[in-house]
């Protein structure tokens, strides 16, 4: 372990994460019941469970779709995978335009090859990076397709089902936020 603590209580555990104990007990019998009254749980088990539950064991099949400057700046970024991520295809209505590094892993396919990956490969989260004319014809399409998630860096706010966990990051408004701070 890389701390050397073998096991922690429901208080210490609600503290870090800013909630009660008791609302910590119930949504770790969710993930299950392992651990022991007055001792408390072992954090080796807890983390397995946890890791397991959130599906961090094995990488999660993502695609993206529009490469480009920031769309092929998102393929080059490690940190998907660290956290459990892998972009597995992506697409743009121009494939023949866009040059990946020759490392790169990714396939690079048009935008008609995109509904049947999705439907071969599972696919259900997809990272969106493009214009904002096209936003709401692609989320319709991956939509169509199965997709159940959408990570839109598109600067336009979709109009999906409420099946569809849609989570926009506006650039612009980040710094915005940052701006408000510094001033």
């Amino acid at each position: 372990m890389d701390n050397a603590v073998e096991t922690v209580s429901s208080s210490a555990l609600a503290a870090v994460a800013g909630v009660k104990s008791t609302q910590l007990r119930k949504d770790l019998g969710f993930v299950g019941q392992f651990g022991t009254r007055g001792l408390g749980y072992k954090v080796d088990v807890l983390s397995e469970a946890i890791t397991a539950t959130l599906g961090g064991t094995s990488l999660q099949s993502v695609i993206l779709v529009g490469v480009g400057n920031l769309g092929a700046a998102l393929l080059r970024y490690g940190g998907f995978h660290r956290e459990g991520f892998e972009i597995v295809a992506a697409f743009d209505m121009y494939p023949q335009d866009v040059k990946l590094k020759a490392d790169s892993k990714v396939v690079l396919q048009g935008m008609d090859e995109m509904w049947g990956v999705i439907q071969s490969e599972g696919i259900k989260m997809a990272i969106m990076a493009v214009p904002a004319k096209a936003a709401q014809s692609v989320a319709n399409e991956l939509v169509d397709a199965g997709v159940q998630a959408i990570l839109n860096f598109s600067p336009t706010v979709l109009q999906v089902s409420d099946q569809v966990v849609v989570n926009n990051v506006d650039l612009a408004l980040e710094l915005e936020s940052l701006s408000y701070f510094v001033r």
